[in-house]
């Protein structure tokens, strides 16, 4: 998987929107004055190295954010940790509410 459909970073302050993406990150850390963001319309990638250097750092972690959009405009959000799903949720088309739904469990998506 890459990083298909990325907006790269901006700053993001009260009121402004998500433009066009579907998933919108927003990063605060202690080396920043303020949160950055970018958007992300279909899979984002994130890994996590940590150590001394970037010449001796080591894979932590790998978080991945999905976006799906079903035939039937419901729209479909996953989130894994290393490769394993932890967190899914639907958007139904036209709702203003997103539903959490467990990991693994079967949904029929309606025509």
């Amino acid at each position: 998987m890459g990083l298909d459909g990325i907006y790269l970073p901006g700053t993001i302050s009260k009121g402004k929107t998500m433009k066009q993406y579907p998933i919108w990150n927003i990063i605060t850390a202690c080396i920043y004055k303020s949160a950055k963001s970018y958007g992300v319309r279909n899979t984002g990638e994130v890994e996590v190295r940590v150590g001394t250097s970037s010449s001796n750092s080591h894979k932590f972690i790998k978080h991945t954010t999905t976006h799906r959009l079903h035939d039937n405009g419901d729209r479909e959000y996953r989130f894994y940790i290393d490769g394993e799903c932890v967190r899914r949720a639907l958007l139904k088309k036209g709702a203003k509410e997103l539903n959490h739904i467990h990991p693994h469990q079967e949904i029929k998506i309606a025509s």
